[in-house]
């Protein structure tokens, strides 16, 4: 089986041909091959922006969608593409202006080789991308049990947490009721004069600040850190998520430091190192909670900022100090930002969940929740 996946949700053109055996609904599929996935970035177009600008990036789209496709089938070594079984595009969520743009491209295309589209849900493709390759060598156990599971989608755009009864039944838990992490990186990345995209800029600063304070064995060599900002609603109930409150927490730091003294890239990168570390402790914490108390077996990170080194060796931690039996999967990290390789295998269990349409019913969501 092969299939043709497109992405526009946001700022990157994404296109990929992927194949795959056909097996059942509720097979656990480990078997996908990538033959060509292809992002075309526009960050540079946005980057003195600070951040997306719709206008501009549905341009981008219209601009770099055939040609996208093009390299796509040449990468795939795909002479005919009428072999392609069927379409999956992103429906939502997203920007609205970008999402029809791979929609309508899509559609342009299904008519063209008569085939059925498989609509997708943007989220569900940051999850689905733990099965792409490599994978993680645990899942190729026919004893390894992955549901339910506790999933967790955190980027520019998107902090969700979901419980996953199985491939396509998902419960919302909580999300966030503001910005989302990425959202919130990006937005400090911009008072601190750093570089777009935000949570890598951050990142790097932040590893700095801890090869500088820590010691080999991980101990703090200063008794406290210089600077302490908030974990924005941790010790809530709830499973809700709420950044923006930090981002504020920055701003009047940064205010009140003065822009002599926030030259200093000590104080720059300690800043950095409090930011990213507020945000992972509020990230593990629910994450780690919802877990304990629906008693699954899996814990599943996707989206861009899952990403993150700290991110990920920290979660692992946590697990391990409390003593929890849980399987951890996060996706190769160059399928954690958006691409079409996670949307076609979104597209491939949908399918088996028949879910195909005609084209003339595929209709952007920009609001779509998973």
């Amino acid at each position: 089986m092969f299939i043709l996946s497109i992405d526009t949700s946001c700022d990157d053109t994404c296109i990929s041909i992927i194949k795959s055996k056909k097996q059942k609904a509720k097979s656990k599929n480990t078997n996908f091959e990538i033959l060509s996935n292809v992002v075309s970035s526009q960050v540079k177009v946005h980057a003195k922006y600070g951040g997306i600008v719709p206008y501009l990036a549905k341009r981008e789209h219209q601009k770099n969608l055939a040609m996208v496709f093009k390299k796509t089938l040449a990468k795939s070594k795909i002479q005919n593409p009428k072999i392609i079984d069927f379409i999956a595009v992103t429906i939502g969520p997203g920007l609205e202006p970008c999402l029809w743009q791979g929609i309508n491209f899509a559609k342009n295309l299904a008519n063209d080789l008569k085939k059925p589209i498989v609509p997708v849900n943007h989220l569900e493709g940051h999850i689905l991308a733990n099965f792409l390759k490599p994978i993680n060598k645990s899942l190729k156990s026919k004893t390894f049990k992955i549901f339910p599971a506790v999933g967790l989608v955190v980027s520019g755009g998107h902090t969700e947490l979901f419980l996953m009864k199985n491939i396509g039944k998902y419960k919302l838990l909580g999300e966030t009721r503001d910005d989302a992490a990425g959202e919130c990186l990006d937005k400090i990345a911009r008072i601190l004069n750093l570089e777009y995209p935000g949570g890598p800029a951050i990142a790097q600063l932040a590893d700095q600040w801890k090869l500088k304070t820590l010691n080999p064995k991980l101990k703090i060599q200063n008794s406290k850190p210089s600077i302490k900002l908030p974990r924005p609603m941790i010790y809530q109930k709830n499973y809700d998520f709420s950044f923006s409150g930090l981002k504020t927490a920055v701003l009047y730091l940064t205010k009140k430091i003065g822009p002599t003294k926030l030259k200093d890239p000590k104080i720059k990168a300690n800043i950095c190192f409090e930011v990213q570390q507020a945000i992972i402790d509020v990230l593990i914490s629910k994450t780690i909670r919802a877990a304990k108390e629906y008693k699954v077996k899996s814990i599943l990170i996707g989206g861009g900022v899952s990403a993150n080194k700290e991110l990920r060796k920290q979660f692992k931690l946590k697990l391990t100090i409390n003593n929890l039996q849980l399987n951890f999967l996060a996706p190769p990290k160059k399928f954690c930002t958006d691409n079409a390789a996670m949307i076609g295998i979104a597209g491939y269990f949908g399918f088996l969940r028949n879910k195909q349409k005609p084209p003339e019913k595929i209709k952007a969501k920009a609001n779509l929740m998973l």
